[in-house]
């Protein structure tokens, strides 16, 4: 989804929840979907405090909650890091491809895994409140462009 559009729909979605989307929180969501894969919160906010001298890590973390609540942006656990929703509309679980190499993150909506997953936590007496499954890997890009023997070394992160 354009950028545009997709900053449109958060503003929709947030008028229809009764959600105030200040031009922070905006500016904070516009700078993490136009990020290259996951951006980690210090990231995020070098990036912030360049047009907001105020700009702390207490306002990059609240920004961060309210858009992971509305569903624009899902936090990376394994990288410690921040997305855009592509489909903030879509209120279901989600799953996240995750080039270890470049960090392009890919969103997917299995919905029957979710419904597996639910119906197995109900049986054993859970009750889920936030699910996050992510599977790392290579994409299609990478693995032609690097030999197997850098792909099986490089970890998330890496530089090389």
């Amino acid at each position: 989804m354009p950028i545009q559009d997709l900053l449109a729909q958060a503003q929709r979605q947030c008028i229809e929840n009764g959600a105030r989307l200040t031009p922070i929180r905006l500016r904070v969501l516009e700078i993490i979907a136009t990020a290259s894969g996951g951006l980690k919160a210090y990231d995020l906010l070098d990036r912030l405090a360049l047009e907001h001298s105020a700009a702390r890590p207490p306002t990059v973390y609240r920004a961060l909650d309210f858009l992971i609540e509305q569903g624009l942006v899902h936090r990376i656990e394994s990288l410690n890091a921040y997305v855009a929703c592509p489909w903030p509309a879509h209120r279901h679980g989600f799953q996240l491809l995750i080039c270890r190499r470049c960090g392009r993150v890919e969103e997917l909506h299995l919905d029957d895994i979710n419904v597996q997953l639910a119906a197995r936590a109900r049986d054993l007496g859970f009750q889920v409140e936030r699910q996050t499954i992510e599977l790392l890997g290579c994409c299609d890009g990478c693995l032609v462009q690097a030999p197997s023997s850098a792909r099986d070394s490089e970890k998330p992160g890496d530089e090389s």
